[in-house]
Parts: C-alpha cells; sequence; structure tokens
C-alpha cells in the first residue's frame, strides 16, 4: 500500500472538522458550552471574553467520519470509537458543568478498560540494549461466555499508557492552539513509523490510517483554535488524546517514539505532577506552572510559545524516526534532564523575580 492512499483519510477528517467546527460553533454557543471567564474560577485563565469550548466534538466527528470510509470494522475498532466516545461525553459535559477532576479520571480509567479489554495491549517492547522484552507473560485465562486471557503486565502497561497520555496531552492545551498543532505532529510522526510494518499485520492499517484521521481533524481544529482562538478544545478533547494514545501502541508498540514526539508536554507532565506531590497538593490540582506558563511570564505571546511546541515535536518526531532503540533512550534521558532542569530554572528565576522586583 503506498503513502498517498493515506492522504484520503486525512483529508476527509481534516475538511469534515474545518467544516463542522464553524458551524457548531453557534450551538455550542446557545447551549452554554463556553468558557467564561467571569464564572469560570482557574487559576491558567488566560482570555478575558467568553469563548465556546466543546471543541472536542468536531474533532471527534471528523475522525469518526473519516474512520466509516478508512478503517476495518471489527472489535478492535469498535471497542477504541465506544471508549473514545464515552469521553467525549463525559467531557463534553465537563465543559459545561465542571465535574469532579476525581469522577473525569474514573472515568478516563474505564475508557482505557474498554480498550484493553479489547485486545489492545503492548505485548513487547524493544530492548534498547538488543532483543526483544516481552511483557505478555504473566496470563490469567478464564471461561465467561467464551475463553478470555488477561495478560497482566501487558495489559496494566498499556492502561496506565493510555490514562496518563489522556491526562498529560489535556494539559498541554495552555495556549490557543498548542494542543492541536503537537497532537497532529505526534500523529503524521506515529503513521509514518505505522507505514514500515508489515501489512499482514491487521493493526497496522488500523494503526496507519487512525494516525491520519487525528492529525486531518487536528489541523482542521487548529485553524480555529490558533490565536485568537474562536473555539477551545474543551475536555472533550480527552476523546481524541484516547485515540492517539492507542495508535501509539497499535502495530509493534510504539512507545519510545510516541514518548519522544510528545517529549516536552510528557517531561512538563511528568514534573508537573512531582512538584505538585512535592508540594503536598494533589495532581489534580489547578495551577499555572507549566512550561506555557512560565514562557508567557517571560513576554512569549501564545502564538510563540505554540510555534515553540510545534517545532521542538516536530523536530523530535523527526529525529525519533531515523534513531535506534538505544538512540531514543538516551534521547528521551536528555530530554527529561534538559526539560526538567528548564523548568526547575525558570519556575526558581521567575519566582526570585516575584519577590525581589527591580
Amino acid at each position: 500500500m503506498n503513502f498517498p492512499f493515506f492522504v484520503i483519510p486525512f483529508l476527509i477528517a481534516f475538511f469534515t472538522t474545518s467544516i463542522t467546527t464553524p458551524l457548531l460553533i453557534p450551538l455550542i454557543k446557545r447551549f452554554g458550552f463556553v468558557d467564561d471567564p467571569k464564572k469560570h474560577v482557574h487559576p491558567a485563565i488566560l482570555h478575558t471574553k467568553i469563548i465556546p469550548r466543546a471543541g472536542g466534538i468536531p474533532l471527534f466527528l471528523g475522525v469518526f467520519l473519516g474512520g466509516i470510509f478508512s478503517l476495518p470494522f471489527d472489535k478492535t475498532t469498535f471497542a477504541i470509537f465506544l471508549s473514545a466516545f464515552i469521553a467525549l461525553i463525559i467531557g463534553t459535559l465537563d465543559d459545561k458543568y465542571d465535574i469532579s477532576r476525581y469522577f473525569r479520571f474514573g472515568v478516563n480509567i474505564f475508557c482505557a478498560l474498554i480498550v484493553v479489554g479489547a485486545g489492545v495491549g503492548i505485548p513487547f517492547v524493544t530492548n534498547p540494549f538488543g532483543g526483544i522484552l516481552h511483557l505478555d507473560f504473566l496470563k490469567i485465562t478464564f471461561s465467561f461466555f467464551g475463553n478470555h486471557t488477561i495478560y497482566l503486565l501487558s495489559d496494566l502497561i498499556a492502561l496506565l499508557w493510555i490514562v496518563w497520555a489522556m491526562n498529560m496531552l489535556n494539559w498541554s492545551k495552555g495556549v490557543d492552539g498548542q494542543m492541536p498543532g503537537v497532537v497532529a505532529i505526534s500523529a503524521i510522526v506515529i503513521g509514518i513509523l505505522s507505514l514500515r510494518f508489515s501489512w499482514a499485520d491487521p493493526h497496522t492499517l488500523l494503526s496507519a490510517n487512525l494516525s491520519f484521521l487525528i492529525a486531518g481533524a487536528s489541523l482542521g481544529f487548529l485553524i480555529y483554535n490558533f490565536h485568537p482562538a474562536k473555539i477551545f478544545p474543551g475536555y472533550g478533547a480527552t476523546a481524541i488524546y484516547l485515540l492517539l494514545s492507542v495508535v501509539a501502541i497499535l502495530s509493534g508498540a510504539k512507545l519510545a517514539t510516541a514518548i519522544l514526539v510528545m517529549g516536552v508536554p510528557m517531561a512538563d507532565g511528568l514534573f508537573t505532577v512531582i512538584r505538585r506531590i512535592l508540594s503536598g497538593k494533589s495532581p489534580f490540582w489547578h495551577d499555572n506552572l507549566h512550561l506555557h506558563h512560565q514562557l508567557l511570564r517571560l513576554g512569549y505571546s501564545q502564538r510563540t510559545i505554540s510555534l515553540f511546541y510545534y517545532f521542538v515535536s516536530a523536530i523530535l518526531g523527526t529525529v525519533s524516526l531515523t534513531l535506534s532503540s538505544k538512540g531514543k533512550l538516551f534521547a528521551i534521558i536528555m530530554l527529561l534532564a534538559v526539560t526538567g532542569g528548564g523548568l526547575v530554572f525558570l519556575y526558581k528565576t521567575l519566582q526570585n523575580n516575584e519577590k525581589n522586583p527591580l
């Protein structure tokens, strides 16, 4: 199968989302799915006027409608889209009613369980120092409406990855245009990597097509989300994050590539959790200390910050396609060290500047 074939799902998703987004904005406003800075108390709010949320709806429509024409219909596809639809519904309701963050997290776990229960797991990872590390050696088989097998380690790692990616990417939508650009680049890189795998694996077609569907929908949404944003992704966009996390583990368990291309938001999310725990707060606590917030304090515009995230993601994604497994491991370690050091430096510097202004 040639690469131009994947232009079709990309274009279907792109045009579906780019056309439905402006059509849905008036309806979203009418039904009150908006972010009003006067009513929505959140330390990271940047906008000063009412902006419609629920951008997860046109994002999901782009992927779903494109998927009807380009994805195989089987148990795996059904489970993936069912879980994404549940995430969309709960997330969109949160866009209006501000549902408990702990309940939302529970829904994330439930959605991930649906996907893993359909057989999407991580049976192996490539050993950076040679060979393969098999993760499916611990298993439990039981009979309940047929024989079912749970691969304890494989399924647990897949579950943790999906839930982590859903939350980590949600934190990366702090400035206009930031999230859809990063998601689009990540999906394109994973899609290109999927093309390297044997088409004898049925998951390859699903992984490659779904990757380009996600990329197309994200770029279609970016038209209206780039600063100044006409619509926000909202929490309903977790449906797209779930889909992206799934394609990262289909057809070859491409976790190292996914971690690298999403390296900056990944590292920012990791250090956010650590910082909040060390300060005695819940990892779910809201604050305005993410990397993009620190860059705003330094005087960079929202557009510049978004472009910075795109540039770094594109560079890391390109590099990941050329590196060996060992090279990816060292690149990830280096990225964590540099990003973590930069975050600590910015945090301490800006904190000192606020305490001792000139």
